[in-house]
C-alpha cells in the first residue's frame, strides 16, 4: 500500500490540483451542460427551432395576406364567415355535411 502511494506523482497528491482536475472532468462529461450535450444535442435543437421559425413566419405572412383581403373586400369577409364559422343569413337554412370516416 505504501509502495502504491509513493508511485503517485506529487502533483496529484496536491488537493488543489486534484480538485481542479475533478472539476474539469465533471464539467466535460457529467454536467447538464457538458461538451457532448452542448455540441450535439443543442445544435440539433437549434436546427429544429429554426425550421419551426421559418414555418411560423410563412404562416404569419399568409395570415396577414388573408387579413388584408378580408379588410378590403366585403364579399370575401362574408365568404370567410360562412366557411369558417358557419354563419348564415336569416332567410337561409344551413346543412352541414361532414366527411365520412373510414371504418
Amino acid at each position: 500500500m505504501n509502495n502504491l502511494i509513493s508511485r503517485i506523482p506529487a502533483a496529484l497528491k496536491n488537493k488543489y490540483i486534484l480538485s481542479v482536475l475533478v472539476f474539469f472532468a465533471w464539467m466535460l462529461f457529467f454536467d447538464d451542460r457538458d461538451v457532448i450535450t452542448t455540441h450535439f444535442k443543442y445544435k440539433n435543437e437549434l436546427i429544429n427551432l429554426e425550421k419551426s421559425k421559418e414555418y411560423y413566419e410563412a404562416r404569419i405572412t399568409e395570415t396577414r395576406k388573408e387579413l388584408d383581403k378580408l379588410q378590403s373586400d366585403p364579399g370575401m369577409l362574408e365568404k370567410y364567415a360562412r366557411e369558417r364559422y358557419r354563419m348564415k343569413r336569416d332567410n337561409e337554412d344551413l346543412y352541414i355535411i361532414g366527411e365520412l370516416s373510414p371504418e
